[in-house]
């Protein structure tokens, strides 16, 4: 089912003249249940991509973990996907653009550091099968994160104790610890006053409803908005082109470096506040694709453009606008 923009849609598309589409996965492109996006969301990122504009996922989620589900949009090979929160960038056929890793001896001093917070302490690898992820406990992860155990058993190793990962030499893209949000935020704030401070960078994501917070520590400077900002100057886009849409806290960069940050629905209040205060635009909910109505007047402006310059294109059809934002149930977990 095909949606018609509003007059303020159209005005502003015309205006924004974007050329880069950057869309976030858990709770942005997936609902707040299941694993399908909706058909919607996927034949609006497919005729923007047609009309000429260029679609980047960036996901908190390693890119393994990710391509299953972004498979199913239908999107062409050599779209980019920036995963694990900024640390790597490559295209969906698995072309590497950008990587970070962690240092060596800052990731062996962070395994003692957190073991405190329980044993779902997870350092993540850029290699293919056991090992990409590694952890002390696959029977702790268990009792906290079974789907996401579940699902990615193929490629986690138990070592014990985790420091012991380090003896080969091979250096990790991030660490990840999980638990209850105000666990998490105790972590991340003993970390900021410790002496890795300026050595990381971090990043959380709240599930509020599931008391589930997820703490991603990353090499220094790395994040979804520092590896937009690389990307888009390797694409020569402007960042006044770009237009990004996310729904938690670890999106906050992307959005603040992006011309057209837009905020979902289903956000943290205090983001969706955040976000009247800065003047960003907000969309409808992860479950009333919020992201198709997001974009439909940048494709109908794109599509316009391209007509412009003599060549045959069509959109199929008009996007309907719905009315308010509602707020959504929890999204999935944007585990790596």
């Amino acid at each position: 089912m095909i949606e018609a923009i509003t007059l303020e849609d159209v005005t502003w598309a015309a205006n924004a003249a974007v050329r880069m589409i950057v869309v976030d996965i858990d709770g942005t492109l997936l609902p707040s249940a299941g694993a399908w996006i909706g058909s919607r969301t996927c034949e609006a990122l497919r005729r923007a991509e047609a009309a000429g504009l260029q679609v980047v996922v960036a996901t908190g989620r390693r890119q393994a973990y990710a391509m299953p589900l972004v498979q199913q949009i239908g999107l062409r090979p050599d779209t980019i996907m920036i995963s694990s929160n900024g640390t790597l960038t490559r295209t969906f056929a698995g072309q590497s653009i950008d990587r970070w890793l962690l240092p060596l001896e800052t990731a062996r001093a962070l395994a003692g550091r957190l073991r405190p917070f329980g044993q779902i302490t997870v350092f993540t690898f850029d290699k293919e099968g056991p090992g990409q992820l590694v952890l002390e406990s696959l029977q702790a992860a268990d009792g906290r994160i079974a789907p996401w155990v579940a699902a990615n058993r193929a490629f986690i190793e138990e070592v014990v104790p985790l420091e012991g990962v380090f003896d080969s030499g091979e250096a990790p893209m991030q660490a990840m610890v999980c638990g209850p949000v105000n666990e998490m935020r105790q972590a991340e704030a003993l970390l900021a006053a410790s002496e890795f401070a300026g050595q990381i960078e971090m990043h959380r994501t709240e599930y509020a409803g599931r008391d589930l917070a997820i703490l991603d520590v990353l090499p220094p400077g790395v994040s979804k908005g520092s590896a937009l900002e690389r990307l888009a100057q390797r694409q020569g886009v402007p960042r006044e082109h770009i237009l990004a849409i996310g729904d938690n806290y670890n999106d906050v960069t992307m959005l603040e470096f992006a011309g057209h940050p837009v905020l979902m629905g289903n956000a943290p209040r205090d983001l969706l506040l955040m976000a009247k205060q800065k003047g960003w635009r907000t969309t409808r909910s992860n479950d009333e694709d919020g992201v198709a109505h997001a974009i439909s007047g940048a494709i109908l402006a794109a599509a316009k453009a391209e007509r412009a310059r003599n060549r045959s294109f069509s959109i199929g059809g008009p996007f309907e606008c719905r009315g308010r934002i509602e707020t959504a149930k929890e999204p999935a977990a944007d585990l790596p």
